[in-house]
């Protein structure tokens, strides 16, 4: 296996005769046998990016090393790599055997190295019994195994995954995530994978790169993400539901008793005590955005002492193990996590609670803000 080293990579496109940059210098190191995963919305530079590293674009600006080595102008059947593609890109007449050996055979490997090398990736991906079957007679879920199979029998330094689980309905996403996981811890290889599923990316990933509009916008560990998001949209893109984010202005200084945080539609106010107090004291009159996760919001009754604001519910969603509440405050949407049982009836006023060690406070201007303090731990 290999490292991989991003140092200020660029992909500028030509469209009416204007540059248009599509990965704004991506700088990113993954080590040997690291899984990192690349997530955002549609048209954020993931998949360009990732294409760079596999040869099939070219780099417009900075280098790329596998190993240390430059790469930039390298072929991509000279890189070592193997990329598994949204799309199964199976040869239909073929039966699964024979697409996973078909590049083995092009390499003019002897018939019993191929023929070891299959039955080795069958075996670690369970296919065995589909190796005589064409594709037509494959589930996708089949399908899918069969083209991470294929990248398996190569022995690549670097795999690449592009939206590999996409043509898949949920229960098959699952079950094949959880069989991307195993592979990786089986083999201990180098991975970058791509996806605009944020649950993939937080259940697979060592680490996760967060992109926006060619931007990266984080690098961290899912945990760290998803606790100290470094900026509005990292806190609005990790997480399911996203984080409340509410802009308001902090309240304090000469005339004022206390430090309270106040939602900019004037919805409603909080005092801000213990350590937010003290750390937030000389922020008077600075806009920030308030952010509070669903799971970090208590339903209380309406008149309880201490619920942060009151509000008419518009939607409540079951789900089994656990229930969404929704309700406007002022001109936001506020989602709730709480527990299934006993839940309020659409409708009804209730008190939210919000649990002031679990706050965060974001730079107002929301593109490239940074945390005005930093959140205890709990």
């Amino acid at each position: 296996m290999a490292s991989v080293t991003l140092k200020g990579v660029r992909k500028v496109y030509q469209q009416g005769g204007k540059d248009v940059v599509a990965v704004h210098g991506v700088d990113l190191e993954v080590a040997d046998g690291e899984l990192v995963v690349l997530v955002g919305p549609s048209g954020c530079g993931k998949s360009t990016t990732l294409r760079m590293v596999a040869g099939l674009e070219s780099i417009s600006g900075g280098e790329l090393r596998i190993d240390g080595k430059l790469m930039n102008d390298v072929p991509a059947n000279d890189r070592d790599v193997a990329m598994v593609f949204q799309s199964y890109a199976l040869y239909p007449h073929m039966t699964a055997y024979d697409n996973m050996a078909f590049a083995l055979k092009l390499r003019g490997m002897s018939k019993a190295e191929i023929d070891a090398r299959v039955k080795e990736a069958a075996e670690i991906l369970g296919i065995g019994e589909l190796l005589s079957r064409k594709p037509r007679d494959m589930s996708g879920g089949q399908r899918q195994r069969v083209a991470v199979g294929r990248a398996i029998v190569r022995h690549p330094r670097v795999f690449l995954f592009d939206e590999p689980l996409s043509n898949l309905d949920a229960k098959l996403r699952v079950q094949t995530r959880r069989e991307i996981a195993r592979l990786h811890q089986q083999l201990g290889a180098t991975m970058l994978y791509v996806t605009h599923d944020q649950v993939e990316a937080m259940t697979l990933g060592d680490r996760i790169v967060v992109l926006d509009r060619g931007y990266v916008q984080q690098i961290d560990t899912p945990l760290n993400l998803y606790e100290r998001p470094k900026n509005t949209f990292v806190a609005g893109f990790i997480g399911s539901p996203a984080m409340n984010l509410i802009p308001g202005v902090i309240v304090a200084g000469p005339g004022v008793e206390g430090v309270e945080f106040r939602a900019a539609d004037d919805s409603f106010s909080m005092a801000l005590s213990g350590e937010w107090k003290e750390q937030l004291a000389g922020y008077g009159g600075r806009s920030v955005i308030l952010g509070i996760r669903p799971e970090d919001i208590d339903v209380v009754p309406a008149g309880e002492r201490g619920a942060t604001v009151r509000v008419r519910l518009d939607v409540v969603e079951p789900l089994g193990s656990e229930a969404f509440l929704s309700a406007r405050v002022g001109a936001k949407e506020i989602t709730a996590r709480v527990p299934p049982r006993g839940l309020p009836a659409a409708g009804s006023e209730v008190g939210l609670r919000f649990r002031g060690e679990r706050l965060h406070f974001l730079d107002g201007e929301g593109l490239e803000s940074m945390r005005l303090a930093e959140r205890k731990s709990t």
